[in-house]
């Protein structure tokens, strides 16, 4: 199995390594993804490499996609490349995992609508204005979509993402 993290200059730095490290845990190949190929620096002052821009990315290649929060969806947002692999992964039932603001990129790519989700309590009205359920919860798992609010629920986010990959016929 292969995963995608979505990630920006001022990402939660524990929403981007404490899954990527439970993925490669459970021995699947991760990859980060951002505008640019380069090296990304989290609120916390934590950087990462970048492996894909996301005009690289075929989404056929990957099984699952998780979002990072923070400040990065803000940006990673306006590029269409990476709306259009949210919709393959909609689109085909595959895994979508996204925490605090990484939501805000669902909204963008318009995929939201009629599903249950959670996020930062500060998107809540955007995330009811695109059409979704809010619901306060620390994950929200919705069919192939998982959604948490903060990093205080990342062991909630994780446990259910692994769950979730681990489901017989998910992959």
């Amino acid at each position: 199995m292969k995963a995608i993290i979505f990630a920006a200059d001022g990402f939660e730095d524990l929403e981007l390594f404490y899954p990527q490290h439970r993925l490669k845990e459970e021995g699947i190949d991760v990859k980060i993804a951002s505008m640019q190929k380069n090296r990304i620096t989290g609120k916390h002052g934590y950087t990462s490499h970048v492996d894909l821009r996301f005009d690289e990315i075929d989404p056929k290649l990957f099984d699952i996609l998780v979002i990072s929060g923070g400040k990065g969806p803000e940006k990673m947002r306006l590029d269409m490349s990476a709306l259009d692999i949210i919709k393959h992964f909609f689109d085909e039932q595959k895994v979508v995992a996204a925490i605090c603001h990484g939501p805000q990129m669902l909204i963008s790519a318009r995929v939201i609508k009629d599903r249950k989700a959670t996020s930062y309590i500060g998107i809540k009205d955007d995330i009811i204005a695109a059409g979704a359920e809010y619901l306060d919860q620390e994950v929200v798992v919705d069919n192939n979509l998982i959604t948490s609010r903060h990093p205080a629920d990342l062991y909630a986010f994780g446990r259910e993402l692994v769950k979730l990959i681990r489901k017989p016929g998910i992959m």
